[in-house]
């Protein structure tokens, strides 16, 4: 079975960095995939720091699941929202204890790139409240455990990019004001979750958010978000994977309202950012690390 890269179901970190990337001038995709190949130990933890690493698909040129290709379209709702294509060549996920150890870390990484890679655009992230966003409400209630969630979001065995995943990355901007305003019966039925304990309300409008990314419709993700910014500015960093690109670009146009109703969490978060990437095993990213 080919071996995924670990830090994908690394729970408990605290500290986080969203690291993505574009080529240089003079530079190849190939010399890309070899720096980020070659980055110390991508296999394990290094110094207490999990590495993630992807590839926009374009760039990657492995092997990956058929269709695959990078967030090159925003995804633009019948009323005129807009969720913005911005993406980039790689991506870095750095996460670790502290933020310290991180830092240092994108820093070396940083420091190995140069010359292949240029820094496009970093995002800080870090937990609140264990396991809440900035709503207050839990996140990623619908994962399933880390004994489960490879066979449903790694590529399967036998098929192209096994062990491999396909990466949604977007940082959303929250409308703090607008939302605490809201009581919490209100905010309760734009999410489709009770807030304290996060049990599914059996009467959840079909606007809310939880009827509008069902997994059960769309398909299996597994979700790694963080808060992220300052009190003056801050939101989610959503960070989702799948097997393949299909329950994440079907999940994005039904919370955009085709085919139904707008979510309504997206009254009050904005996206800003957009990249689809491929997240290779730890074999096809060791493998087109050692091509010349």
């Amino acid at each position: 079975m080919s071996a995924p890269q670990p830090g994908i179901f690394a729970l408990g970190t605290l500290a986080h960095s969203y690291v993505e990337l574009d080529l240089v001038d003079g530079a190849s995709p190939a010399d890309l995939v070899r720096a980020i190949a070659g980055l110390e130990e991508p296999r394990t933890t290094m110094g207490g720091v999990n590495l993630v690493s992807g590839f926009r698909p374009e760039v990657w040129g492995g092997p990956a699941p058929a269709g695959l290709h990078g967030f090159s379209e925003p995804v633009v709702g019948p009323d005129g929202f807009t969720m913005p294509a911005t993406q980039h060549d790689a991506v870095l996920w750095v996460s670790g204890g502290s933020y310290d150890v991180v830092f240092d870390a994108v820093i070396g990484m940083l420091a190995a790139l140069e010359g292949v890679a240029v820094l496009a655009h970093e995002v800080p992230g870090w937990t609140y409240h264990r396991d809440r966003d900035l709503t207050g409400f839990i996140d990623g209630t619908e994962n399933d455990s880390v004994l489960v969630s490879p066979a449903e979001v790694l590529v399967p065995d036998g098929s192209p990019g096994a062990g491999g995943s396909v990466l949604l990355l977007q940082q959303w901007a929250h409308e703090a004001r607008a939302w605490s305003a809201l009581s919490t019966r209100r905010q309760e039925a734009a999410m489709g979750r009770t807030k304290a304990d996060s049990v599914e309300l059996e009467d959840k409008p079909e606007s809310s958010h939880v009827a509008r990314t069902d997994q059960e419709e769309f398909g299996q993700i597994f979700r790694r978000n963080t808060p992220y910014g300052s009190v003056a500015d801050h939101g989610t960093m959503f960070v989702g994977f799948a097997a393949d690109q299909g329950p994440l670009a079907r999940m994005l146009d039904s919370m955009a309202g085709v085919g139904g109703p707008r979510d309504e969490l997206t009254r009050y978060t904005t996206p800003l950012t957009g990249g689809y990437y491929f997240v290779p095993s730890v074999e096809d990213l060791n493998a087109r690390g050692g091509s010349s």
